[in-house]
């Protein structure tokens, strides 16, 4: 083999003749260039090695049904977007999912009640105006017209906000660099199909920084899983087609266990000798022993016999402190369109303002916030001392107040529930 001269790249060098070094490594030696050296040349070396590893794609894309022509036209000139969060880059902190910058956001920051109140009048209007498809999907699906238009409103504000950025761009980024390779990687090719199908327009083709797209926010595994053609026109239209898309949500929630004629949850009032630690999805009673517990439906609710037999579990998204509510089965359908509490407590609560003029009975009352890493840190002491066995994320999610709980019982403070700076002093004292 002849002689042949290292590469150089900003500082880098690699022995073309190292067979040891394979592709990947290389990519990543590019994408460090890129990302850390901050020159314009690397920049255009790490966008070589972006541009290989889509083309690698292509077998597997062809077997997906895309043809050449539709990959060659939307991977030309294509670039990865290494701003986006959840990737892994080599000399950079692995990034999460974005939240807000520096605290934890309290319920009352994120179920707005301006927002509420806005996007349910908006609602009831849209009821109206799309009556005749939103009978139809509730028929045909069992999921409640409030619901669906509720996701959308959360979503996209009906279809006023204008998703940031090229869905194509996201996924192929994501697949090439975000924690999810595998995931992504899929999604990246079942983008391209659905172009080639003729589905949509690159330009409408936009979507969140993890690629969920259309007026509902789907991934494009989640088109092809749950997407409806519901005004017959012979194509799945999540962009521009409102009964496309709240058909789509509709039978996204369907196919994730949804039932007929069961509430979302019932807020009720706790009793005073309510244990917030049993705030856990394992946790579940029908919804009459509860009662019989003491938890009271507000506003003098009666809740019929086939209602107290559902099972349901607690949620005190503020711990001891703000509304409580018993959540069914669709609760955690809702959840699974998006994974957080105050996902769905937003979307349910919208979709039951739409009905009823009346917000929560019981009003938020957590207004201190804790920075994320303090939050985190007290994830990360939970773990140790083995009351805690989920996501170290920074979130006080239900399984972290429940774990704060458990905490506070074993060190003789106050059992509410919540990350306050008391639980944070005293799990700081004891590291």
């Amino acid at each position: 083999m002849p002689n042949t001269p290292p590469l150089r790249i900003e500082g880098w060098y690699v022995d073309r003749r190292d067979s040891v070094l394979r592709q990947s490594a290389i990519a990543a030696v590019l994408i460090l260039a890129a990302t850390t050296l901050g020159a314009t040349r690397p920049v255009h070396a790490a966008d070589a090695g972006f541009t290989q590893f889509i083309a690698s794609l292509w077998p597997e894309a062809q077997a997906a049904g895309v043809s050449r022509a539709t990959f060659d036209a939307e991977t030309r000139g294509l670039e990865p977007d290494y701003k986006l969060p959840d990737l892994i880059l080599p000399g950079r902190p692995a990034t999460g999912a974005p939240s807000q910058a520096e605290f934890v956001q309290v319920p009352a920051d994120y179920v707005k009640e301006v927002s509420i109140a806005r996007l349910a009048a908006e609602g009831q209007k849209l009821m109206q105006k799309h009556r005749a498809a939103l009978s139809q999907i509730e028929s045909r699906f069992g999921v409640p017209a409030t619901i669906v238009l509720a996701i959308w409103g959360r979503e996209t504000d009906y279809g006023r906000h204008r998703l940031p950025y090229d869905t194509v761009r996201v996924v192929a980024t994501q697949a090439y660099v975000g924690r999810r390779k595998d995931q992504y990687r899929a999604e990246f090719i079942l983008a391209l199909k659905i172009l080639g199908e003729g589905a949509v327009t690159r330009n409408d083709m936009r979507s969140s920084w993890a690629g969920a797209t259309g007026l509902t926010q789907f991934l494009p595994g989640e088109y092809y899983k749950h997407g409806v053609d519901f005004d017959g026109d012979g194509r799945i239209d999540i962009w521009n087609s409102v009964p496309d898309a709240l058909a789509s949500a509709a039978q996204q929630l369907v196919n994730k266990g949804w039932q007929p004629g069961l509430r979302w949850a019932y807020e009720v009032r706790a009793p005073d000798n309510a244990d917030c630690t049993m705030g856990v999805p394992e946790v579940t009673k029908p919804i009459g022993e509860w009662l019989r517990a003491g938890f009271v439906p507000v506003r003098g609710a009666k809740l019929s016999a086939a209602e107290q037999a559902q099972p349901a579990s607690l949620l005190q998204p503020e711990g001891i402190y703000g509304p409580a509510f018993l959540t069914t089965k669709n609760y955690f359908v809702i959840k699974e369109y998006n994974f957080s509490d105050l996902y769905v407590l937003f979307v349910g609560h919208l979709a039951d303002r739409m009905s009823n003029p009346l917000p929560f009975a019981t009003p938020w009352s957590a207004s201190t916030q804790l920075r994320s890493k303090d939050v985190e840190a007290m994830q990360r002491h939970l773990t140790r001392i083995g009351l805690y066995k989920d996501k170290l994320d920074g979130k006080a999610g239900m399984q972290t107040r429940a774990a704060l709980g458990a905490y506070q019982k074993s060190a003789g403070l106050k059992v509410d529930c919540w990350p306050s700076e008391a639980v944070l002093r005293s799990i700081s004292s004891s590291r």
